[in-house]
This record gives structure tokens, C-alpha cells and sequence, in this order.
């Protein structure tokens, strides 16, 4: 897409408007009335905080085919609600054991992990209920598309089975092609399943569904490597997490395969490549696309 047509384009402005909405949607289906605080647990979990890159990718591949918009929110909600029990999850003593997550104390730390497992569980679950309503008119097949790709994103061939890998590779030394292959899964799996939540909404032909999933994949990697950097060069008040826990952990990463440089270059060309899918895509709009993409590239937390 043309740069001054892109400049043009208002991020923020499009961000906040689309983020309105989910954060409304979110706040009425994270019920707090679950039994024995549960509920008090996972909207702790979900509301206020995070950047919600995931429904925006959603609401911008929805964008982009002209989708269902009641669909494309569902949709989006639940892509977050299943990225917000893998956070959980994985702070838990078992598996990152962190304290911290979103500027605020992590679920178990505030919770007990007993709750903070029984809410990830819990999210997962709604998750795929809010996919399949009985009584807003989105058809049988959108639906089914949409439960297919988020199962297929969050299980053992997506995030579930990348976490494995990236726990089993604590203190070694993998290859480029071993820390690609586990960064696909285990981050880039969700965030290209989001942009093809979004296209699932609507109507998009072989070409545009071929460029959506090849830029999916690219903003999905170059997320992680982005993530990686990021881990060595902020403090834990800017990231809202715990900085430098993956050296701290012996965790394989890119700046500790490649080093700072080559990384940033790395992430410099996964951005072109989702820029160039964009377009091959022979989409209209891909403006919220474009600018999400180089958002991940350029932010700083």
C-alpha cells in the first residue's frame, strides 16, 4: 500500500473506536456472578489492561472482506479471552512462575492457584461458547469456520503445543529453524488465527485468503522477535511484565541466537514481508492492517 495513504490512515482513532466496543463486550460476558469468586478472578484476568492486538487483527481482517460485524466482535473477544487464560497458565509456578503481568500482580499471585487455574479454564470455555450464539443470525458455517481456527490456534499443532516446546528447551541451544518453528506455535499461531478470525467473517477469494494468511504469519513472528528484543532493552514498569525473565530462565531467543542487531533486522524484514502479502492480497482496505503490522515492529512495550 501506498506510504501517504497509510500516513493517512489514524491508527489511534480506528484503535479506539474498535477497542470501545470490545471492551464493553468483554465486561458484559466476563460475568463476576461465577460461583465461589471465580468470576472476580478471570475479568481480573481480562479487563484493563493489555493492547488487545489480537481483536484488532480480527476486526481488521472482518474490515478487509466487508465480514459480519457481530460475528467479527464475537470473534474478537474470544481470540482475547483465549490469549488472556494462556497468560495465566503460563505464570503460574509450573510454568513461567511470574508475579507480575500487565502492570498489576498475576492471577494466582492475587488469586491463589487453585482460582487462577480454575479461571484460565474458565475463559477458555467462554471463549468458545461466545463463538457459537444461538440467537444473532451469523450463520451455521461462520461459526464453525471460527471455532475450527481458534481450537486449531490454541491447541497442540498452535500456542498449546509451542509453550511445550519452548518448556522442553529451556538451557539448549536450538537452530534458527528450531526457535522459528517453536515462535510460530507458540505466539504467531494466535495472532495469524486472529487475522484469519477476521476473514472467516466475511467473503474473501483463494488470493486474499493465501495474502492474509502469509501476512498473519510474518506479524506473527515478528511480534515474538520484537518481544524478545524488547525483554533485553526495557525495564519491567515500561513492559508490564518482568524484563529480562527469558535470560534469567536459560530460554532460547532471538537476541541470544542472533544478538540485538541482527534481530532488529530481522523484524525490519518480517514487516516487509506482511507489507508485501498485504499487497498481493487484492483486498481494497488493508489500511488497519498496514498500520497494525508496522505497530508491532515500532512499539515499545
Amino acid at each position: 500500500m501506498d506510504a501517504a495513504v497509510t500516513a493517512a490512515f489514524d491508527l489511534r482513532s480506528w484503535s479506539a473506536a474498535h477497542l470501545d466496543r470490545v471492551e464493553s463486550a468483554l465486561s458484559r460476558w466476563v460475568v463476576a456472578e461465577a460461583p465461589a469468586g471465580l468470576g472476580d478472578a478471570m475479568r481480573y484476568a481480562v479487563l484493563d489492561g493489555g493492547k488487545r492486538l489480537r481483536p484488532l487483527l480480527v476486526l481488521a481482517g472482518a474490515e478487509a472482506v466487508g465480514g459480519n460485524v457481530q460475528a467479527a466482535l464475537r470473534a474478537a473477544c474470544a481470540v482475547e479471552l483465549i490469549h488472556a487464560y494462556s497468560l495465566v497458565h503460563d505464570d503460574m509456578p509450573c510454568m513461567d512462575n511470574d508475579v507480575l503481568r500487565r502492570g498489576k500482580p498475576t492471577v494466582h499471585v492475587q488469586f491463589g492457584q487453585a482460582r487462577a487455574l480454575l479461571a484460565g479454564d474458565a475463559l477458555q470455555a467462554l471463549a468458545f461458547e461466545l463463538l457459537a450464539p444461538d440467537d444473532e443470525g451469523i450463520p451455521a458455517g461462520v461459526q464453525a469456520r471460527l471455532v475450527r481456527l481458534l481450537a486449531r490456534a490454541a491447541g497442540h499443532e498452535g500456542m498449546a503445543g509451542g509453550q511445550a516446546i519452548d518448556l522442553a528447551s529451556v538451557g539448549l541451544a536450538l537452530t534458527e529453524d528450531q526457535l522459528r518453528h517453536m515462535h510460530r506455535l507458540k505466539t504467531g499461531a494466535l495472532l495469524q488465527g486472529s487475522v484469519l478470525m477476521g476473514a472467516a467473517c466475511g467473503s474473501a477469494d483463494a488470493q486474499a485468503q493465501d495474502a492474509l494468511r502469509r501476512y498473519g504469519a510474518a506479524v506473527g513472528l515478528a511480534f515474538q522477535v520484537v518481544d524478545d528484543i524488547l525483554d533485553v532493552i526495557a525495564d519491567s514498569a515500561t513492559l508490564g511484565k518482568t524484563a529480562g525473565k527469558d535470560a534469567q530462565q536459560d530460554k532460547p531467543t532471538y537476541v541470544s541466537l542472533l544478538g540485538l542487531d541482527r534481530s532488529r533486522a530481522y523484524a525490519g524484514e518480517l514487516l516487509a514481508q506482511a507489507l508485501d502479502a498485504l499487497a498481493a492480497s487484492g483486498l481494497r482496505d488493508t489500511r488497519a492492517l498496514d498500520a497494525l503490522a508496522r505497530m508491532v515492529v515500532d512499539r515499545d512495550n
